[in-house]
């Protein structure tokens, strides 16, 4: 039997590796994704708390609104963040959501539970309405009509009646489960938690599972993938196989409906929404939150939306210097801090100092290398080592 027989037979197999991988550090004080995990499960019961420390109409209203800032912020994270579009009109999508689930609660009297599945099929429209035509632009062209149609949404509902023109639309009702509705609040354990409280509960619940968790997972799946090779690269993406398109509608839809989400919530919230409320300043606001925190960092986008829906409210003392600290406070944020608050490839100060363990040598080396001298062995007339 020849040589190239035998090769040509033989069973390709690939070879063992030399040493074993190490073990993913794990824990919370060893590893990024350990001290992740705690500082959400510890948020989580900061949430739950919150009420048993101050259940004030003030300060659960607050902290609504900034919940529904996280939301929305975690949806344009998903445009910009984790795609690269560079989306300067997304307040539109939360205009969306806020006026369909308020025509379909008010004109219609649908229940608000119904008009959640009508608030996520317009967001979709929306998207690729808008996405469709646009999305083949890129970076300031993308921006510029992005703006445009944040402002063709605006101008469209300050002129039809249906929407309630600049008036807006009122007396939009709390969500209702058959005889029962948020406004009614419960009593459990003899504790009563008014229909603030519940609604805030609610808010966290949703703001959770689909705007944190939710997104999180996204950005580690096959399509998160696509999205940041998309961000980094759209030319070299495109030509290792990335449909880019259809990568980036599918992104801008998916930030629609968050928006559209939290749009509804907020409607809800206030009971009344204008065109007022979707100007141009919110979508601005939405977008510093992102990059303040940092671009594609869930810990950082959350930290970002906090900062700019809490800061104003905290700087209240000062009156009409507010707004004049807060933007100083941005500004000393980005000198400091230009890559955001919480970066996406942040890394624990104390896991920086720890010295990385080279792996295990011995065995390779002990392999001696094959020697010119070595005995040959003879197969069907042909020498073989």
């Amino acid at each position: 039997m020849s040589r190239s027989a035998l090769t040509r037979d033989a069973a390709l197999r690939a070879p063992s590796p030399l040493f074993d991988r190490p073990a993913a550090p794990h824990g919370i004080l060893n590893s990024n994704r350990g001290f992740l995990r705690a500082l959400g499960g510890l948020s989580v019961v900061l949430l739950a708390v919150l009420p048993f420390l101050d259940a004030s109409r003030y300060t659960i209203s607050i902290a609504t609104s900034a919940l529904i800032y996280v939301m929305l912020a975690m949806g344009l994270n998903v445009v910009v963040g984790y795609a690269g579009l560079l989306d300067l009109g997304y307040i539109a999508f939360f205009a969306v959501g806020a006026y369909v689930s308020g025509i379909f609660t008010t004109v219609l009297g649908w229940p608000m539970w119904a008009a959640l599945p009508a608030t996520v099929l317009a967001c979709i429209l929306a998207g690729i309405i808008i996405g469709a035509p646009t999305l083949r632009l890129r970076s300031d062209y993308l921006a510029i009509v992005t703006l445009g149609f944040g402002e063709i949404i605006r101008i469209t509902a300050n002129n039809l009646d249906i929407t309630g023109g600049p008036s807006g639309i009122h007396g939009i009702p709390t969500w209702t489960f058959g005889d029962w509705s948020f406004a009614d609040g419960f009593t459990i354990f003899g504790l009563h938690f008014p229909g603030r409280v519940v609604f805030y509960y609610f808010v966290a619940i949703i703001v959770v599972l689909v705007g944190v968790i939710g997104a999180g997972r996204l950005a580690k799946g096959k399509l998160g993938r696509a999205w940041k090779a998309v961000r980094d690269d759209e030319d070299a993406a495109e030509a290792m196989g990335i449909n880019t398109y259809i990568a980036k509608i599918t992104a801008y839809i998916i930030g629609a409906v968050w928006a559209g989400l939290a749009g509804q919530l907020m409607a809800t919230h206030l009971s009344a929404i204008s065109p007022n409320s979707f100007m141009f300043l919110y979508s601005a606001l939405i977008l510093m939150a992102v990059v303040l925190g940092g671009m594609g960092s869930t810990p950082g986008v959350i930290i970002g939306a906090l900062f700019v829906s809490l800061a104003p409210e905290l700087l209240r003392d000062f009156s009409e210097w507010r707004f004049l600290i807060f933007g100083v406070l941005l500004v000393v944020v980005m000198l400091f801090r230009p890559s955001g608050l919480w970066p996406a490839t942040a890394v624990l100060p104390w896991l920086k100092k720890q010295r990385p363990v080279p792996p295990p040598t011995a065995g390779f080396m002990a392999v001696p290398p094959p020697s010119a001298n070595e005995d040959l062995e003879t197969v069907d007339g042909e020498e073989q080592r």
